[in-house]
């Protein structure tokens, strides 16, 4: 269902998965992920399934349903809701884990038709590589760590979380979260780690969709170590957040000299939007 190729002149690595060209961009009748729908027959509150459109084979492809409510948001679940979800993502992920033909799980979300979504519903996605892409594998390489003071740049912190814009983001929106203490991957993390890191999420999305007064369309993907059974137990676990919004509605375009270069031109200043974003703390008192 799936070939991998790896170019010979810049190592890129490229999934040709022709049988995708054939999935539907949109559903022809109810939404799918609703109850009832095709993929969720019976109630739930969380939930995940085959991904019926999978990018690759051998069953590596999942989709996670984060709430039965169609017209929700991820942060409108609240901590509670969204805590189920961070703990199926650990589930999925120890699941898939263990197998012997999985080194890498890749947890991740596309909201939005701007960046591709094509089913309003919330929810996210999750990919079994049998080997460590390469993205992944150059940050572990460097040993990533959150920054320790990120300075204007800084967003908003929960007891053993932070938020904070990146010092040279790719995209105009751009946020790294992270734990403040070390910590390899989601399934290691314990209870307390994921209540923090709940209540932080429902705050940092929140701000998102006020920043420009409407849903803002982004990508999140979670960085966690490889699941190859050694190595790698200095990884640190974080969240990595971006849109192409560099305006309401308005998209930043990636330009033909950045894709050949692999050097981009941001037009919104780091510092700039964190203090957007902290300004936009509820006066309830969501931390600045």
């Amino acid at each position: 269902m799936s070939e991998l190729r790896i170019d010979p002149y810049t190592g890129t690595a490229v999934h040709v998965v022709e049988a995708r060209q054939d999935r539907p961009n949109l559903p022809s009748t109810r939404c799918p992920f609703c109850v009832g729908g095709l993929e969720a027959p019976e109630p739930y509150d969380v939930f995940w399934f085959p991904n019926r459109w999978p990018a690759m084979g051998g069953e590596r492809c999942e989709v996670v349903l984060y709430t039965s409510q169609h017209d929700a948001t991820f942060w409108s679940l609240g901590v509670d809701g969204i805590r189920k979800v961070i703990d199926l993502w650990a589930d999925r992920t120890t699941a898939l884990g263990a197998r012997d033909d999985v080194e890498f799980v890749l947890v991740f979300e596309n909201r939005g038709p701007e960046v591709g979504a094509t089913i309003a519903h919330p929810h996210g996605q999750i990919y079994a590589y049998d080997h460590v892409p390469d993205r992944p594998s150059r940050r572990l390489a460097t040993s990533w760590r959150p920054e320790p003071d990120a300075g204007d740049r800084a967003v908003a912190t929960v007891v053993g979380w932070t938020a904070y814009v990146p010092w040279a983001p790719v995209f105009p929106v751009e946020l790294q979260i992270a734990p403040t203490e070390q910590v390899p991957d989601l399934p290691t993390l314990g209870d307390a780690g994921r209540d923090e890191m709940a209540h932080l999420l429902v705050d940092v999305f929140e701000r998102l969709d006020r920043l420009y007064e409407r849903p803002l369309p982004y990508m999140m993907w979670l960085n966690q170590r490889p699941t190859t059974g050694t190595g790698y137990d200095d990884a640190w676990f974080n969240i990595e957040l971006v849109s192409p919004w560099r305006a309401p509605g308005v998209p930043r375009f990636i330009a033909a000299a950045e894709v050949a270069s692999n050097e981009y031109f941001n037009p919104v200043d780091p510092a700039d939007l964190a203090s957007r974003l902290r300004a936009l703390a509820r006066a309830t008192g969501a931390p600045a």
